[in-house]
């Protein structure tokens, strides 16, 4: 018996935990390479250079942190290279951040490079792995229509995080007549914040996808004009979709400012009353309380008389308030 309960105590075996994702993975489709590489390293991008020949600031490009959105083409060696960022939402600060994807395409080839952190990439990636169909619908159309796919599943990715942003903006509208006012304060003070973080995010993408657009690139093999169009349609909605977002939370700070500012300015106005009512009660007050000789000192009803005079200064103080029509 001791035997079994001492087995029954064992601790169950920890769950296998699921094989970490490599950094560099490679999918391969009849005659095209999509490459994505994680949290590039200075050999890694070596490795680029000597294989595709790509110019060495691109490269440098990849390994700074800092770098804004741009598109760098080169016809003679038939690649171009892309930078582009994407809000990602971080549940500690509460507002969305950048994350920069890096893309190398020419005629064969798709080259991404990322930190990792964008979730839409990520999965495109995995189902390109394990879906054979899928994986030939994506890579069967050429690097160009790849590139389309990829962008196109980014920007779609937003519309989500703007989604999220309407709610807490709804949700301010609700309870902005609410008395207690702090916690809203503070809420749209972060919607706010996010809503600047994704303006500075997706307004620098929109000039790079129309000159994507704009001009044709032989070695992409797609109508430019009709698939990036569509992704800067995209982009030029959800650009509307924020400067809604921004006057309608302007407009909302502003009301709440003002509706904060009332309520501030009724609470001044009844402290000011109950001090101007009792500003003769207690010069009264003061006065009867001196140790020299004052009328009706000597009188039995002084205290009441004292009191009934008080009272009459309070009532006709109110009355007078009554006749300006301030309470």
């Amino acid at each position: 018996m001791a035997v079994k309960q001492l087995r029954a105590l064992r601790p169950a075996p920890a769950p296998a935990l699921p094989p970490p994702t490599p950094r560099v993975q490679t999918i391969i489709h009849g005659d095209l390479e999509w490459i994505d590489i994680q949290h590039p390293t200075l050999a890694e991008m070596n490795e680029l250079r000597q294989r595709f020949g790509f110019h060495p600031l691109n490269l440098e490009d990849c390994l700074s942190k800092v770098q804004r959105p741009k598109i760098d083409s080169y016809p003679e060696q038939g690649y171009l290279f892309v930078v582009l960022h994407f809000p990602r939402f971080n549940k500690r600060t509460r507002h969305s951040e950048p994350a920069e994807v890096d893309l190398f395409v020419g005629r064969g080839y798709l080259i991404t490079v990322h930190d990792g952190q964008l979730k839409p990439l990520a999965q495109l990636l995995h189902a390109a792995q394990t879906d054979e169909a899928l994986r030939a619908r994506l890579m069967g159309r050429g690097s160009g229509y790849l590139l389309y796919r990829v962008i196109d599943r980014l920007v779609d990715y937003i519309f989500p995080i703007l989604g999220k942003v309407d709610e807490h903006i709804e949700y301010i509208e609700n309870g902005i007549f609410d008395r207690n006012t702090r916690d809203l304060v503070q809420h749209l003070s972060l919607v706010r914040r996010d809503i600047i973080a994704l303006r500075r995010i997706i307004k620098p993408n929109i000039p790079v996808l129309r000159l994507l657009t704009a001009r044709e690139w032989p070695f992409l093999r797609v109508d430019e004009d009709i698939y990036f169009g569509d992704i800067l349609d995209h982009l030029d909605k959800q650009w509307d979709m924020l400067e809604d977002a921004k006057d309608i939370i302007e407009g909302l700070n502003s009301t709440l400012d003002s509706l904060t500012s009332h309520r501030i300015n009724e609470v001044m106005k009844i402290l000011t009353i109950i001090s101007v009512i009792l500003l003769p009660m207690t010069l009264l007050a003061s006065v009867y309380g001196m140790n020299v000789d004052l009328p009706l000192d000597e009188h039995p009803a002084a205290f009441s008389v004292v009191v009934c005079l008080m009272l009459g200064a309070a009532l006709g103080m109110l009355f007078f308030f009554r006749i300006k029509k301030w309470i």
